[in-house]
């Protein structure tokens, strides 16, 4: 059974990397079974997709501006920092932990590189690193402080988001602002594929994903392990072909109220896209992956199977802050300055985003692409209340209701499955 593959430390090299990649039967035998693990409560994203749906258009109907090029350029680029944020702290949230300083955390260093950058004169690309090197070191401390001594994650992380925000006005200080002067980092929320770029990217996403489809094939084939019916490999390629199509044909619009053009793939995009590859990969097809999700379902049964559980959280911990950085590079980046409160406000909303995509509170159930499904309907929420003029509080108060709503429907599911906590 595909539990058993998740949670047990497999001896075959081979068998005990492929996550995820298929079951017996047909494809109407896949659609019983989906439908049978949604009547059970394990819904996944699909809460969250349908709310997208919806979303959309109700916004595209109340406002003539949502379902425009510019604003669908403007969301892509407003979304991309929730988004990573989102997928950073799915490494932590899938151990059944929780990170509320990862905003905070990302802050310090991106405070970090402005001013090593702007003040002291030193190139962006060693500045930034430092920057990373400072988010990477509180990753590992809060990894060493729950994993080896035990304190509760909630308590560190809820220490380090008040000790951090102190932390950020020392560096910048208070009322300082600092702009970020490397063009190259401004292009990334600011710059543009040209034309032919954006198709050229799908094709490539296309290629990846079919390659990668394929290859999973052969490996569970040379394991004598059953695949997913080829046609379901071909009907992905051809939902994501439309998707992608029809995504870059409008970007590709020329979306400028002057005479010179602005038109293509905004460039954040690709790199998001890439970050959402790279962590998918990790979490799927490889052994430290399949001992996050065995740890999040059963820390005690992960260690009695042979698990490093101390040095798995410790790791992503790690990873959540790293990509925290990333984060509010992105986010810093689009506003074009960083000032003493960097990174305060960000950290609530990328939980927001990875529960109401449908990442479990209680470890164990969840991907990447849930939280960037997540992320995209609380970027649509503040985006189409802000297209409506309303005012500002009923962004808080309708994300704040969403969430509640997304976290009971994961407790709801939980009670269905038998896997309530007492």
């Amino acid at each position: 059974m595909s539990t058993s593959t998740r949670t047990a430390a497999a001896p075959d090299p081979v068998v005990s990397d492929l996550i995820g990649s298929g079951v017996e039967g047909g494809v109407g035998d896949q659609i019983k079974a989906w439908l049978q693990r949604v009547r059970g409560g394990e819904m996944g994203a699909l809460p969250a997709v349908g709310g997208l749906i919806l979303l959309v258009i109700l916004f595209s109907t109340l406002s003539q501006y949502f379902f425009t090029p510019i604003n669908f350029a403007n969301l892509m680029s407003q979304a991309a920092s929730l988004v990573v944020l989102g997928m950073a702290l799915v490494f932590v949230l899938l151990l059944g932990e929780i990170d509320l300083s990862a905003g905070v955390t990302g802050g310090v260093g991106v405070a970090s590189f402005v001013v090593l950058n702007v003040k002291f004169d030193i190139p962006w690309p060693p500045a930034l690193a430092i920057g990373f090197v400072v988010g990477l070191a509180t990753g590992a401390l809060i990894g060493f402080l729950v994993a080896r001594i035990g304190i509760p994650s909630f308590v560190v992380t809820l220490g380090l988001f008040l000790g951090y925000q102190g932390l950020a006005l020392l560096i910048i200080g208070a009322g300082g602002l600092y702009p970020i002067e490397a063009p190259e980092l401004l292009a990334l929320q600011n710059g543009r594929l040209p034309v032919w770029g954006g198709w050229v990217m799908l094709l490539v996403m296309l290629l990846i994903s079919g390659g990668l489809s394929y290859w999973d094939r052969r490996r569970r084939t040379r394991a004598g392990v059953p695949n997913r019916p080829i046609a379901l490999v071909w009907a992905k390629l051809a939902v994501l072909a439309i998707l992608g199509g029809v995504a870059v044909f409008v970007l590709n619009l020329n979306r400028s109220q002057s005479i010179i053009p602005i038109e293509g793939v905004p460039i954040i995009v690709p790199v998001v896209l890439t970050i959402l590859f790279i962590g998918t990969f990790v979490l799927d097809r490889t052994r430290f992956g399949r001992y996050v999700y065995a740890i999040g379902g059963n820390a005690e049964a992960a260690r009695r199977a042979g698990i490093k559980v101390r040095w798995v959280k410790w790791w992503c911990f790690v990873a959540a802050s790293g990509l925290a950085v990333v984060s509010l590079l992105f986010n810093q980046a689009r506003v074009g300055s960083v000032d003493g409160a960097v990174g305060r406000d960000i950290v609530l909303s990328g939980v927001a985003a990875a529960v109401v995509g449908g990442v479990s509170l209680f470890g164990g159930r969840g991907r990447l692409i849930h939280a960037a499904i997540g992320a995209l309907v609380i970027a649509v929420i503040i985006n189409g209340l802000g297209l409506l003029q309303l005012d500002a509080g009923f962004n808080l108060l309708v994300t704040g209701g969403v969430l509640i709503l997304a976290a009971t429907v994961d407790a709801l599911s939980r009670l269905r499955t038998g896997g309530m906590r007492t």
